[in-house]
């Protein structure tokens, strides 16, 4: 297994879940960090939690879904930081509406930030680590992108969406040693179901209840041994699953 040590990591959706935890496991790894969220202070509370680590906590307050910002952004950014690793984590569900009833504001959001967020900060860090023939890049799909549940519809799409691009990033770059990686959680328990319900927690709750989901901090274990993994492996697509749950529809609750 290759050491992590002194490498750099962009994480996007930093502020909190998955991206959150994964910060967290690689500052623990010795990896120096660029953290990407809208939330500027919670990427400060972050920042102050992580001081305990001899590591360095860049941050750089930002909607993916802006090209121009993020584009500018990370372009002045990678004039003078190497970065080894890209975690795509920002991203979000809202809304279990049926398409005839879909709100049109849900579905841009969602497509900007899941799938067009991804690509536009993709393209500048694919970039570098072309040049430098090096690097790794784990992308945050769902089980969503692999089977369609009911409400899930656009959001759905979405993570496909992700998946696809992950395949596409692989095949784009057979000519480097860059890895890329597509993670397909099924229920895990963050701040998800609380966006996707529009802050409705008591709804969000009930999505949890009778058995225990995947939790952020099982993401970012799985995403840190992908990471540490010898070169000559590839890891391009894991699904990942609370052992309840054996896809959207076959979940065994009051189990464990």
């Amino acid at each position: 297994m290759q050491s992590l040590n002194g490498k750099r990591a962009i994480v996007t959706g930093a502020s909190a879940g998955i991206g959150e935890a994964t910060a967290k496991y690689l500052a623990k790894e010795g990896v120096d960090l660029l953290l990407i969220a809208r939330r500027k202070e919670k990427l400060e509370n972050l920042k102050k939690e992580l001081s305990k680590f001899s590591v360095k906590i860049d941050l750089m307050p930002l909607d993916v879904r802006n090209r121009k910002e993020v584009t500018e952004k990370l372009e002045n950014y990678l004039k003078t930081n190497t970065v080894d690793i890209l975690i795509n984590s920002a991203g979000l569900a809202l809304g279990t509406e049926p398409v005839f009833n879909g709100n049109e504001d849900d579905w841009d959001i969602m497509i900007d930030t899941n799938v067009k967020g991804l690509l536009y900060v993709s393209k500048p860090v694919i970039n570098r680590m072309r040049e430098r023939n090096s690097g790794d890049i784990v992308n945050l799909g769902s089980i969503a992108g692999i089977m369609t549940y009911p409400g899930g519809n656009v959001y759905c799409a979405t993570k496909a969406a992700v998946h696809k691009i992950s395949e596409g990033m692989n095949i784009d770059l057979k000519d480097t040693k860059v890895r890329v990686s597509n993670i397909a959680p099924g229920a895990i328990e963050t701040e998800f179901s609380i966006v996707r319900y529009h802050g409705d927690e008591e709804k969000a709750k009930k999505v949890y209840e009778g058995y225990t989901p995947l939790y952020a901090e099982d993401i970012a274990d799985l995403i840190v041994y992908i990471l540490k993994l010898p070169p000559h492996v590839s890891i391009q697509h894991t699904l990942i699953m609370p052992t309840v749950q054996r896809n959207p529809y076959v979940l065994k609750r009051d189990w464990f």
